[in-house]
């Protein structure tokens, strides 16, 4: 399946919704070292989630990852039981 890439500042204009399957359990060590890369060295990582239209992926720096958020830059936030997966 592929998945169209957008850019962040696409972002807002998307319908977030929850994903067919929460992977926030299998996701927590990945989202643990997204926000260290984001921190520690300014990396990027590609995360996939769900909006009304489909799957999307956006590159970008994880800031801070919360209980129930994945927060990016511009005060951007990702509900975490929207996500399909995240790389580096």
């Amino acid at each position: 399946m592929s998945v169209e890439l957008i850019e962040k500042e696409h972002l807002s204009y998307l319908n977030i919704i929850p994903s067919t399957e929460d992977h926030t359990e299998q996701l927590t060590t990945k989202l643990a070292d997204a926000q260290r890369l984001g921190n520690e060295f300014k990396s990027k990582a590609t995360i996939t989630f769900n909006t009304t239209i489909g799957p999307k992926k956006v590159e970008t720096t994880v800031w801070s990852v919360t209980e129930k958020y994945l927060q990016l830059k511009n005060n951007i936030h990702i509900p975490l039981k929207s996500l399909i997966d995240i790389d580096f």
